[in-house]
């Protein structure tokens, strides 16, 4: 089964796994897929987390001891988390040590309310670089646009950033310019580039869900063949972008001065309609310097029976800008539709935190009544 992943990562596709809790850490499994899946890196959201620490008695222990020394809820919120990436962080030491820091990096995510305010940005950011205190940390900020002077800024500072919520191919471009900004300022006030990582993720099926939905709403054969096309050809010009950042004079300067790509990671890679096969956002999206980081069960799928190409992006730039003009031409509005999509993600993660931390306020003062 393993080699079908091994397939997927010698085509030079890095293998990160979207989930991490602290039962996936006590139990060792996180480290069994490190060993024995090619997982060679994580990343969270604060989803994720919710779920975590929602549907564990794991942190009771800790939330305790944080309710005896009086923390408040936005802080317990910090150590639980940071607690569990920083021991992640330690599962894949060797793998960053291994990969010479390209991969073996654990992402977390500042907090989703700040996904407008650039100054809290920064200030979150450098607060958990402090906190987790590990080199293979990944701090992440929303493509906003008020995420992209925080992006340039962090990178600046030496933190290393992975770029979240990335829908559109123009916010992309303005992603790229402030990873090239942060880089050439890091650079210029004299730092090591090497180490000082990127990632840029680009999200996947969640842009089919959008778009499917306009087109059942506008009806009619044409409509029904651009189905689950979108998502896609959203993300094959998003690794065209990235191949012409490669080769842009901004770029060939870093490179000279040490610095390493930021690459593009595919994100929300689990299939949303059970009408498409499961493995689609992995097999579709195969080229050498990507990351494509998944939920356990998509990955299993891919072990199973993912057809693993050798490359599966080079040659359909113009198909896929076809697919775009299509369905521009149905009646489906992509600015809309990526505009949308992020402004609902900011949403769902803030509601995720909003609920975690009314659940931590009322546990934290449980404990400290007792």
């Amino acid at each position: 089964m393993t080699d079908r992943l091994l397939k997927l990562t010698d085509a030079g596709v890095s293998i990160w796994l979207d989930d991490l809790s602290r039962d996936r850490l006590s139990s060792g499994s996180l480290r069994t897929l490190v060993q024995e899946r090619q997982v060679s890196g994580v990343t969270t959201n604060p989803s994720i987390f919710a779920k975590a620490i929602q549907s564990s008695n794991v942190y009771n222990a800790q939330v305790r001891e944080l309710a005896a020394r009086g923390a408040d809820t936005g802080e317990a919120l910090r150590e639980l988390t940071a607690h569990d990436v920083r021991a992640a962080c330690d599962v894949l030491r060797s793998t960053y040590d291994a990969t010479d820091g390209i991969d073996g990096r654990v992402s977390i995510e500042v907090e989703a309310r700040l996904a407008h305010d650039a100054v809290g940005m920064i200030a979150e950011a450098r607060a958990l670089w402090w906190m987790v205190d590990r080199p293979n940390l990944f701090i992440k900020i929303p493509a906003t646009l008020e995420g992209l002077p925080a992006i340039a800024a962090c990178l600046e500072d030496g933190i290393s950033i992975n770029v979240t919520l990335i829908f559109s191919l123009e916010r992309y471009d303005q992603v790229i310019d402030a990873f090239l900004s942060g880089m050439e300022r890091a650079r210029d006030a004299g730092r090591d580039l090497r180490g000082l990582e990127s990632v840029a993720s680009f999200f996947v099926s969640r842009v089919d869900t959008e778009t499917d939905a306009r087109l059942d709403r506008i009806g009619g054969e044409r409509a029904a063949r651009l189905r689950g096309r979108a998502a896609i050809a959203n993300a094959r010009l998003a690794y065209r972008t990235y191949e012409r950042m490669l080769a842009s004079p901004r770029w060939r300067a870093l490179a000279a001065a040490g610095a390493r790509p930021q690459r593009p990671l595919w994100a929300s890679t689990s299939v949303k309609d059970r009408s498409y096969p499961d493995t689609r956002y992995v097999t579709e999206l195969v080229a050498r310097g990507v990351v494509n980081t998944m939920p356990e069960a998509t990955m299993l799928a891919v072990a199973d029976h993912g057809v693993i190409p050798a490359d599966s992006i080079y040659g359909t730039y113009e198909e896929a800008e076809a697919v775009l003009r299509e369905l521009a031409e149905v009646g489906v509005d992509y600015d809309d539709v990526v505009t949308g999509l992020e402004r609902d993600a900011i949403a769902a993660f803030t509601a995720a935190w909003v609920g975690v931390a009314a659940d931590l306020a009322s546990a934290l003062s449980e404990s400290a009544h007792h």
